[in-house]
């Protein structure tokens, strides 16, 4: 006969709360927000990427958050995409605060499970 192992209780994944706990990388972020707009315009890399005067692989390393763009260059690719630096700044402190508030939101969660 199977022997049945008891449910543990009070387990809880504390993966997605400590990923969301974890500060967010500004390249990330605006790396997002860049991605974001050039999709919303229907824009290829490749496009923008000529617009800039940059390759294609160097605005996906941006667009993923793997570099870290000088100012220049954010400007720059801003300007490809008819975007203030301001909208790039403003948007990327939304999403920062977004994360820091679903962060907090699942802290909270998993110590009320965990009581």
């Amino acid at each position: 006969m199977d022997r049945m192992e008891p449910e543990p209780r009070n387990v809880v994944d504390l993966g997605a709360a400590r990923a969301a706990r974890e500060p967010r990388l500004l390249r990330q972020v605006y790396g997002e927000v860049l991605r974001n707009e050039r999709r919303d315009q229907d824009r290829s890399l490749d496009d923008v990427a000529r617009a800039v005067g940059m390759s294609k692989q160097y605005l996906s390393e941006i667009e993923r958050g793997r570099k870290d763009p000088s100012s220049e260059i954010l400007g720059s690719v801003c300007n490809a995409l008819g975007m203030p630096v301001e909208q790039l700044l403003e948007q990327g402190i939304r999403r920062m605060s977004a994360h820091r508030a679903i962060g907090t939101t699942q802290q909270t969660t998993v110590e009320l499970r965990a009581a």
